[in-house]
């Protein structure tokens, strides 16, 4: 047994096809998938701010971003920020940034689903973006995904290029799963591991 196919598919190029359109109906339905996430007491801390490749949020989404981050996320059809309402009429909301994670998850297992690829990005200025929109004091902004269709690798810088290409890890289950005490694993045969290419590691946010 392995897992979804979807979840297994799924990773965060960087190399992005700079003519591709994602049109505004398929964003509509990545959005929807992101709105049915689970949350802490049904609280939907999950907020976006959504720029198509040309208009002038993604312009100002794409300013915010890292120098390095913006020679690669500029060929993609879409950025998004994705930020979090830490309270509402009723005071302070919890969990938030694990709501908000869980909506980006349903929003790129989405994509995986219908062909598209994304990449989630730590590397931009919260302030930067702030500004940029009005954000209100109860709202913070916490990623930026990239959405698109998968593009020509040769066309990265040769440093980006190679991140690309290593192959895409995850620690075994014999080092994050355990039982009885911690450090004893639940699973000390680990087994066969899905594998698949594509980077996963950096500093420019989750793969």
């Amino acid at each position: 047994m392995e897992p979804n196919p979807l979840i297994v598919r799924r990773w965060s190029p960087r190399a992005f096809d700079g003519t591709a359109e994602v049109a505004p109906a398929t964003m509509r339905v990545l959005l929807e998938a992101a709105r049915w996430a689970a949350s802490h007491g049904n609280t939907q801390p999950a907020r976006f701010l959504l720029g198509y490749r040309g208009d002038d949020t993604f312009a100002r989404i794409l300013a915010a971003l890292r120098p390095k981050n913006r020679t690669w996320a500029a060929r993609a059809s879409v950025l998004l920020v994705g930020a979090v309402a830490e309270s509402d009429e009723r005071g302070p909301m919890p969990n938030t940034e694990y709501g908000l994670g869980l909506a980006v998850q349903n929003l790129v297992l989405q994509a995986v689903d219908m062909g598209l690829v994304t990449h989630q990005v730590g590397g931009f200025s919260p302030d930067a973006v702030r500004e940029a929109f009005g954000l209100p004091d109860h709202v913070r902004s916490v990623v930026v995904i990239a959405v698109g269709v998968l593009g020509d690798v040769a066309q990265l810088p040769e440093d980006l290029q190679a991140r690309e290409r290593r192959p895409r890890e995850r620690k075994p289950l014999t080092e994050t799963v355990f039982t009885g005490q911690w450090g004893q694993p639940a699973f000390p045969d680990d087994g066969p591991r899905p594998r698949r290419g594509g980077n996963d590691e950096g500093a420019d946010g989750p793969r």
